[in-house]
């Protein structure tokens, strides 16, 4: 199947994405802010689950420079972008850094172990499920459908997958809409505790529409609910300075907390 595409500039040029035109799931502002939540300096493993094209992935990538990170993508045509994206010229400089695994995120067990996951291997894991409900919106897009529609134990499936793959005290992070709070603090269970969640906010004064979670392998640490993040400011609704920094990976967006256990 021919798919139509683009390459787009993130991070101010720093790295490019090659991307489906007019069908399946197109990267930008969540992929971004799910990126600046790995922070760091010192050398790190990084599994992006459900990594589509990579943005978020070569995103850390691009601000990190120590960090080896691993594109898990079930799709085969994401996958192909993905392993586009790598290739281009432009990435040239994070492509050693980078890999893709074409593999099913739900997977448990030795089934995963078999499709390349191994256990404990990861400092940080990173993902941007299909989170709509699956009636929320109806798309004859089968590839965006796939990428945008939540299936049932959704986020049981993945966190469970997380904590497998994550080593002691790693890090997992996501970003979701809000009405999945209950879903995700109940996967985490006893695999996760230190969740700390930001809610993000289009303007001052409006509804959260969307979630940003990051919760540590095997702690016991309390739940902390985060200063809101509000995205736009000013008539123009131009991004707030620190948003913007974070879209271009100018900043990173660390935990509160500083004891992992």
């Amino acid at each position: 199947m021919t798919v139509a595409e683009t390459v787009d500039a993130f991070h101010y040029g720093r790295f490019h994405v090659v991307q489906p035109k007019g069908t399946g799931h197109r990267s930008g502002m969540d992929a971004m802010l799910l990126a600046a939540l790995v922070a760091g300096e010192g050398p790190m493993r990084v599994a992006d689950l459900g990594a589509g094209a990579g943005a978020a992935g070569l995103a850390v990538a691009a601000r990190i420079a120590k960090a080896d990170v691993l594109l898990v993508e079930r799709s085969a045509l994401m996958a192909d972008f993905a392993r586009k994206s790598i290739a281009l010229e432009a990435n040239a400089a994070l492509a050693g850094r980078l890999s893709v695994l074409e593999a099913d995120v739900s997977l448990s067990g030795r089934a995963r172990v078999a499709a390349g996951l191994a256990d404990d291997v990861h400092d940080h894991v990173i993902m941007n499920p299909p989170f709509n409900d699956g009636a929320d919106r109806r798309t004859p897009d089968a590839l965006k459908a796939e990428a945008h529609a939540m299936d049932e134990n959704l986020f049981e499936r993945w966190i469970k997958t997380a904590g497998a793959i994550l080593k002691p005290s790693g890090q997992l992070s996501l970003i979701a809409r809000p009405e999945s709070i209950a879903e995700i603090i109940a996967a985490c269970g006893r695999r996760f505790g230190g969740i700390e969640i930001t809610p993000i906010h289009p303007r001052a004064g409006e509804s959260a529409h969307r979630i940003l979670v990051t919760a540590i392998k095997g702690s016991r640490a309390r739940l902390a609910l985060r200063m809101p993040l509000i995205m736009h400011e000013g008539p123009q609704r131009a991004f707030t300075p620190f948003v913007n920094d974070l879209n271009n990976g100018r900043a990173s967006y660390p935990r509160l907390s500083k004891t992992r256990i």
